[in-house]
């Protein structure tokens, strides 16, 4: 790294929780690990909620943005959808803040990351739509019927996070070029945590890869300025045991490091 360049910082969003009737802004460990570890950068926690979250001051502050996965859903009042049901957890204020910031990363430029929740916000961001209850939905026409993306509540974290199904490359696209190393005849293997699914993915986003139940496990935007790529499974988790997720943090990072070059001025000059 250049003497003059500044360590590469991610900035990522909190969710908000109660705990103890008290609320809190809290970053997943396994997420900051994986930043740290994988992609070689300096993770910093952004505090949600519309009184204390400046986009003009995020942008000088980070090099990219990461949006983890979490238990809450997507308020469906954002893209459309059925009121959710009394079970089903939210966080508005995560909800007011990433949607705006994901499209001024893509619009500005910012390399963007997005997993689980953050890849069904970063459709919704666009105005795609969400299935909320992805077990209960039908399989698009070719594919057989729907199975349970859902992790076993009572499994191990080894069970929950291993892997669980294949999903399979799009030729020619992202991720395909990016995991060719990686993948068998296209493919490759992913864990499966999530009760939400993509339905209609947003006009701007390319699909890039599908499960064997034709659900879309990962959108891209071909024709954004900076890495815009969000994928549906988790691959934070051990990343460095996993070649496809280091393959993965590893371009996320290249992109961050490439962007905090691009702030610092010319040699010689100063700020």
């Amino acid at each position: 790294m250049g003497a003059n360049m500044h360590f590469p910082i991610v900035g990522i969003p909190c969710d908000v929780k109660e705990i103890n009737r008290l609320s809190y802004q809290m970053v997943g460990v396994k997420y900051i690990t994986a930043l740290s570890r994988c992609a070689e950068v300096f993770p910093v926690l952004l505090p949600v909620g519309e009184e204390h979250f400046n986009p003009d001051m995020l942008f000088s502050l980070c090099d990219g943005i990461f949006l983890t996965g979490s238990h809450t859903n997507v308020h469906p009042d954002h893209y459309g959808g059925d009121a959710p049901r009394e079970s089903v957890l939210l966080d508005e204020a995560r909800d007011s803040c990433t949607l705006p910031l994901i499209r001024a990363c893509v619009e500005k430029g910012m390399p963007l990351f997005c997993v689980c929740r953050g890849f069904q916000e970063f459709n919704v961001a666009f105005g795609g739509t969400l299935h909320q209850h992805l077990h209960e939905s039908s399989a698009p026409d070719g594919y057989p019927d729907r199975f349970d993306h859902r992790a076993g509540k009572q499994d191990s974290q080894e069970v929950q996070y291993g892997p669980a199904h294949e999903v399979t490359l799009k030729e020619g696209g992202f991720l395909a070029s990016l995991l060719k190393e990686e993948a068998q005849e296209g493919r490759i293997m992913v864990n499966s945590l999530h009760s939400q699914g993509v339905d209609k993915p947003a006009s701007n986003m390319r699909v890039e890869a599908l499960a064997e139940d034709g659900t879309i496990e990962a959108l891209h935007i071909a024709d954004a300025p900076a890495f815009a790529l969000g994928v549906q499974w988790h691959p934070e988790w051990r990343c460095w045991e996993n070649s496809a997720s280091m393959r993965l943090y590893g371009a996320f990072g290249d992109a961050v490091r490439d962007a905090a070059e691009a702030k610092m001025p010319p040699t010689g000059e100063t700020v």
